[in-house]
């Protein structure tokens, strides 16, 4: 009612519906944790393309495990995922490596003071004489240190490991920017819009320092000109605290992507590390309701030594792992085959089949194909035979088909263990459906708890199944076939109230691959007469 009522008339009123719609999550936004070349450290970056990869974090590298995946990733299907750059410090020997540095110059003037620290945006050996920092002046004389400039800064490309002059990757240009820490248009400030460099302050005053260089700039010679070095790659990690961090410190960058989620994580550096490494990385995925795709060592090329090696991987229905190994043509060694670990490509699978069919469909089968990549072993069906019942998802070759999906179980699929949770397409249905209600259900906390918000509660939710039932998720032709949800004064106490508590219970009928097809034929003794 409105708060009052002065003059006679009609008064409008509008009254909360409850409605309040429940969008589902991601389901295959793939995290990817490896040595890269170049890119940010210590933070997880959100990237959308290969080409977009190649640019920040400089595309596929020989040390690089991750580099192959991500390519493979996006050609098969995968649309979203987020990178974190880490650098080891041991060598294979074990010895203490180089560690990453980033390449830099000093800006100095006539008396030798350093002005500005000019650095590459990010750490590694790729800026070394690659980056191009040239200043031209716009007007006053050379000695006028409020002057405004114009600065230009490019990359070089480079061929067999060395710079080939004057053939450009990037070039950018920031005109008129000005000496003075006042000027709206800062050096400094300017430079913070650069893919290629970043600027430090330290004095002000005219800079001289000039390591020749041609600024492909029409408009006058360089004043100064500055080419980078001293940046260092560091080593690939060889150890599981290398890879994740002490204390998965490196895993946990990607918190800071919330309210965004990751759905599924690939670490192929992992593969040649075993259990030391995929056991704290399932349970950082079951703590953030994601799911892990395990690569197998490249010793593993045979379904008995796949067998054995199930004893070094976590055995958790929030992983699975793919047998065998793929080879895939090495652009970084002209086109060569290389083996590769197989989560990235089956990451890129599951996004492909998310996006066509929906997370509750099985990736694996004919449509299932594997692109730009084939099998590093070919096996029979009596070799898939002898590793499903293991819960060992085989890839396999088939006539037309080409190189195919033919396994759907997550690691706690063994037929021994009779697991709820045995199959891939059921337990990222639910964990889809954790996701989404966990973050549209968070307005719940601290509303009144009875009927009323629980009618709300009921409202909401079945909507969000509803539509998930409509859509095909669940096994059913009703909804009540499909799926319920409860919350009322059955699911939720007067002790329950009084401890603050709301209980939702939500469950559905999911849907399981047919996995084996049986046909019964029977011959017709001959016609019955009627």
């Amino acid at each position: 009612m409105p708060s009052a009522l002065t003059f006679p008339g009609v008064y409008v009123e509008e009254i909360p519906s409850g409605v309040r719609t429940i969008t589902g999550v991601s389901t295959s936004s793939t995290a990817f944790v490896d040595y890269f070349a170049r890119g940010p450290m210590g933070e997880a970056v959100r990237i959308t393309s290969l080409a977009e990869f190649d640019r920040i974090f400089g595309g596929i590298d020989p040390l690089s495990e991750a580099s192959y995946a991500i390519s493979q990733y996006f050609l098969n299907g995968g649309s979203v995922a987020y990178v974190v750059r880490v650098a080891g410090a041991t060598k294979e020997d074990g010895t203490a490596g180089t560690v990453a540095a980033t390449a830099n110059k000093d800006i100095v003037d006539a008396a030798g003071d350093v002005l500005l620290k000019v650095s590459a945006v990010s750490a590694g050996a790729w800026a070394n004489e690659a980056v191009e920092i040239a200043a031209v002046r716009i007007t006053g004389a050379p000695t006028d240190e409020d002057a405004p400039f114009n600065i230009f800064v490019r990359e070089l490309a480079r061929e067999n490991g060395a710079v080939v002059p004057g053939e450009a990757l990037l070039v950018e240009a920031f005109r008129g920017v000005s000496m003075d820490p006042k000027s709206p248009n800062f050096v400094v400030t300017a430079l913070e819009q650069s893919e290629l460099v970043r600027a430090e302050f330290t004095a002000k005053g005219t800079p001289t320092t000039s390591d020749g260089g041609d600024t492909g700039d029409p408009q006058g010679p360089a004043a100064w000109s500055v080419v980078l070095a001293g940046g260092e790659n560091g080593e690939p990690p060889r150890t599981a605290d290398e890879l994740l961090g002490p204390s998965r410190s490196e895993l946990r960058k990607l918190d800071a992507i919330a309210p965004e989620v990751f759905n599924l994580l690939c670490l192929p550096a992992a593969a040649a590390l075993g259990k030391a490494a995929y056991d704290p990385a399932l349970a950082y995925c079951i703590e953030k309701r994601a799911f892990l795709l395990v690569d197998i060592p490249e010793s593993v090329d045979d379904p008995a030594k796949m067998r054995t090696a199930l004893g070094i991987l976590p055995s958790d229905n929030h992983a699975a792992v793919y047998f065998p190994r793929l080879t895939m043509p090495d652009p970084a060694n002209g086109g060569r085959p290389r083996n590769v670990g197989a989560s990235g490509t089956m990451a890129g699978i599951y996004a492909r089949t998310d996006g066509t069919r929906g997370v509750w469909k099985a990736p694996a089968g004919t449509d299932a194909v594997i692109r730009g990549a084939d099998l590093a072993t070919v096996i029979t069906d009596g070799d898939n035979g002898g590793l499903n019942p293991f819960g060992i998802n085989a890839l396999r070759n088939f006539p037309i088909f080409g190189s195919i999906v033919w396994g759907a179980r997550t690691l706690d699929g063994a037929d021994a263990k009779a697991s709820e949770w045995k199959y891939v397409p059921v337990r990222r249905t639910a964990l889809f459906i954790e996701e989404s209600l966990f973050q549209a259900l968070k307005w719940v906390v601290f509303e009144p708890n009875d009927e009323p918000l629980w009618a709300q509660i009921r409202l909401n939710v079945g909507a969000f199944m509803n539509d998930l039932f409509r859509q095909g998720a669940f096994q059913g032709s009703t909804p009540r076939e499909a799926y319920f949800v409860k919350c009322d004064k059955d699911t939720t106490t007067q002790n329950d109230i009084n401890k603050g508590i709301v209980n939702i219970a939500v469950g559905f009928a999911p849907l399981k691959p047919a996995e084996f097809v049986v046909i019964k034929l029977q011959q017709m003794a001959g016609q019955v007469q009627v």
